[in-house]
């Protein structure tokens, strides 16, 4: 596997670079770092959003037939590392990065055109009605059902874990269309209007104290039949395509990499108790470099899968080990922030964000306020996106051929 850049690449890193340092503002970047949540709030998230797709680099993971600017996987790669060792916050993923491929794959034209604009535009704000009370890491049990009456469906049923589906205004759907034969055959993907009577939002609050994530209830909601995306019973092969996307269509590794950086910047502050600083103690030390070291490894497993991607194969199973391995890392990173500021970093505010003017004020620093928040946040990092388990399994089938 070669990993080393081309002149050209390094140009493009380059201008990469140039960009974010103009382009990516104070306000932005401390929005993104006082965010414990997965998700930044919308306001900075669609607020960096506009910024890139005014340079044409929103969509930068679409092909160029679907509006993308046709970069290679390295470009990509290049592209979603400087940002993260920038400081830029995450993008919103559940429509630039989920439902935007499904539908530029398995859309047919009418939806092409009516759904990627509005995503690129920030028009339409997505959630993803996969998970049930009854039905999570085992997905193929899902229950709500979808109903064919003339030119419309009728759904109903209950989705929960729904990220952000307070501030969407579509979401897109699994539900079931036949109960009667194998329970995946009997799955189809709908886009639904999320601003309508049969749908009820209802907050959960996570044990940070966030609202972040959301149960849903679709009574008799409505999706025309231009909603269903693909064939009836094809939901279950859309949403494998979907999940492969969101456990290892990204490198997590840079970002990873950047938090461990800010971490050992902090560490120089910190007082060890015996008159030294906290980052010249062997014991912190050792964790950061096993960390960094872990963080380096994952790094060239993501670089592996961007050196098949460029082949024109597919990302494969191997995300799977990527998203195994990046939750586990990153609850140990959001761990070291708690030990590194020790009781100044127990301060877990409940008003949100905390970042702007309305703020509450650190007690001890900006990053030891969010850092209990991160930690507890952090750990459903090994269960969204299919828990620890449901990886390992994956991998020892696929992978590991046991």
């Amino acid at each position: 596997m070669d990993i080393d850049l081309s002149d050209e690449e390094i140009a493009f890193r380059g201008e990469v670079r140039a960009f974010l340092a103009e382009n990516l503002t104070d306000r932005i970047r401390d929005g993104a770092a006082s965010s414990p949540t997965v998700f930044v709030e919308p306001d900075i998230g669609q607020d960096w959003n506009a910024v890139l797709n005014e340079r044409g680099w929103l969509a930068y993971q679409w092909p160029k037939e679907a509006g993308g600017p046709g970069w290679t996987p390295t470009q990509r790669y290049i592209f979603e590392k400087e940002c993260a060792l920038a400081g830029a916050p995450n993008l919103t993923v559940l429509g630039l990065k989920l439902v935007a491929p499904v539908i530029y794959t398995f859309g047919n034209a009418d939806q092409k055109a009516e759904y990627l604009p509005r995503i690129l535009s920030g028009e339409d704000y997505w959630c993803q009605g996969f998970s049930e009370p009854n039905a999570g890491s085992d997905l193929a049990s899902l229950q709500t059902r979808a109903v064919k009456e003339g030119d419309r469906y009728v759904l109903n049923g209950s989705k929960i874990w729904t990220t952000h589906a307070h501030w969407a205004n579509k979401m897109f759907v699994l539900a079931r269309t036949d109960a009667t034969g194998k329970k995946q055959a009997g799955i189809s993907f709908f886009l639904l209007d999320m601003d309508q009577p049969g749908i009820s939002v209802r907050p959960i609050l996570t044990m940070a104290g966030d609202h972040e994530v959301n149960q849903v209830f679709l009574e008799d909601a409505v999706a025309d039949a231009d909603g269903l995306v693909g064939e009836e019973g094809q939901g279950w092969a859309i949403a494998k395509f979907l999940l492969e996307n969101e456990r290892g269509g990204s490198c997590l590794a840079p970002k990873l990499a950047y938090d461990l950086d800010q971490i050992e910047k902090a560490a120089r502050q910190e007082s060890d108790g015996y008159g030294g600083a906290l980052a010249d103690g062997i014991e912190w030390k050792r964790r950061v470099a096993r960390l960094r070291l872990e963080v380096e490894s994952l790094e060239m497993i993501e670089l592996k899968i961007l050196s098949n991607i460029a082949k024109g194969r597919p990302p494969g199973p191997q995300t799977s080990l990527v998203k195994l391995l990046a939750s586990n890392i990153r609850q140990d990173v959001d761990l070291l922030a708690v030990d590194l500021y020790g009781t100044g970093g127990l301060q877990l505010p409940t008003a949100r964000p905390l970042y702007g003017e309305n703020a509450p004020a650190p007690l001890h620093s900006p990053g030891a306020q969010v850092a209990s928040a991160r930690y507890l946040n952090s750990r459903a990092w090994t269960i969204f996106g299919g828990t620890n388990e449901v990886q390992s399994t994956i991998i020892a089938k696929t992978v590991l051929g046991l």
